[in-house]
């Protein structure tokens, strides 16, 4: 059986791992409910109330960067994905 993790997966622990080694002792508890959106490339991260706010900054600094995003102090998994390019005709 192949031992290979599908890109989301990796992406899912890359910004699992930076968030509990960087961020957590960093944010939590004074940010809590915030969602964070990590560049698992990077370590850079944006915070803000508003998800897609904090979601668009860091689409913006590399676009197709691969994100994660989480709430902070949530124990729920994050969200994997990147950005649509809205396309003009």
């Amino acid at each position: 059986m192949s031992n290979l993790r599908s890109p989301a997966g990796d992406i899912v622990e890359r910004g699992t791992r930076i968030y509990d080694e960087r961020l957590r002792h960093l944010l939590e508890p004074q940010q809590n409910g915030k969602y964070v959106v990590i560049d698992v490339e990077t370590g850079e991260y944006e915070l803000d109330e508003d998800h897609l706010a904090a979601s668009d900054r860091a689409a913006d600094k590399r676009p197709g960067a691969p994100l994660y995003a989480t709430r902070v102090g949530s124990r729920s998994l994050g969200r994997v994905g990147g950005r649509w390019a809205a396309t003009h005709r």
